[in-house]
């Protein structure tokens, strides 16, 4: 077997449930996470844009993925000096782990030419991450919908929409784990038909282009944003704003805290600078769904971000 001797890989960050899609809808957006490796005689990761953030190899997320997908092939990994640059905050909604666990899974098979296919690819990250919106989206691009149970995942890859995402993003983080702790343990027969038929009509609106009616259905859900409200103190007044600026509805992406209001692709900047007026202490920038997940390719180390 040859081992390249230097590749890239770029992966997209993710929002997730867009509101009603609770753990199964999925888009890549416009940050990234990107590896340039290196053969070494020894593992090094080094995250060039987040210097206080230098994981040991064995809490290393991507390593860790990498070497769990070598071994259930029965391969050993060959060592790489890796040089990584992410636009992708930390615990903020937008995918971070995902991306992560994507990168470590296309390190593996590239590296190694083990060959997996998509959908093996797909089930490997969504049992390491727990639920597949993210994941899938970081790995197919575009708008996905998925479904996990405890023997495998399917997913259904979609256009992206054609809008824009006006994204705030607080200046604190917010673990999954403590969002998931405020959630219900279990909802009424009649609750979860009704969140049900709110994210179908969110898909059908968002193919049908209908912003007026997804931003309804994203503000609508039953299943997480009532109960994780507490959590965002600035939620409402940014809903407000952007609604008042022209936005179709906002939707906490993924667990949060980040926020994101669907807009119209000539509306979109006007909104961001007026919450980012707003909200000064948070960043707020303006994300595109991407239609293009993992790629991979040997390569002289480059960096291309979200610029």
């Amino acid at each position: 077997m040859t081992v390249p001797s230097a590749f890239q890989i770029k992966v997209p960050g993710s929002t997730a449930n867009l509101g009603p899609g609770f753990d199964s809808i999925g888009m890549a957006v416009s940050r990234y996470i990107v590896l340039n490796a290196a053969r070494s005689d020894h593992w090094q990761f080094n995250y060039m844009d987040q210097p206080d953030f230098q994981p040991a190899l064995d809490e290393n997320l991507i390593y860790l993925t990498a070497k769990q997908t070598a071994d259930s092939c029965c391969v050993s990994l060959s060592p790489y000096s890796v040089d990584v640059h992410s636009d992708i905050p930390i615990a903020r909604g937008l995918g971070s782990s995902a991306a992560a666990i994507i990168a470590g899974i296309e390190l593996a098979d590239f590296s190694l030419g083990l060959g997996l296919s998509e959908s093996e690819k797909a089930w490997m990250a969504c049992r390491s991450e727990g639920h597949p919106d993210n994941v899938t989206a970081s790995l197919y691009g575009g708008l996905v919908v998925s479904s996990q149970s405890t023997s495998g995942v399917s997913s259904v890859r979609l256009p992206v929409p054609d809008f824009d995402f006006v994204t705030v993003i607080p200046d604190f983080e917010l673990k999954t784990s403590d969002a998931r702790s405020v959630l219900p343990t279990s909802l009424s027969f009649r609750e979860a038909i009704e969140g049900s038929s709110i994210a179908n009509v969110l898909i059908c609106a968002l193919l049908s282009h209908d912003g007026e009616l997804a931003g309804k259905m994203m503000e609508s859900d039953r299943f997480h944003q009532p109960y994780r409200t507490k959590l965002i103190p600035d939620l409402d007044k940014i809903s407000d704003l952007a609604r008042n600026s022209g936005a179709y509805g906002t939707f906490l992406s993924g667990a949060g805290p980040t926020v994101m209001s669907l807009a119209s692709r000539e509306d979109s900047m006007e909104i961001r600078n007026r919450l980012q007026k707003a909200f000064p202490d948070y960043e707020c920038a303006v994300l595109s769904p991407v239609a293009q997940g993992v790629q991979a390719h040997i390569s002289s180390p480059t960096w291309h971000g979200s610029n």
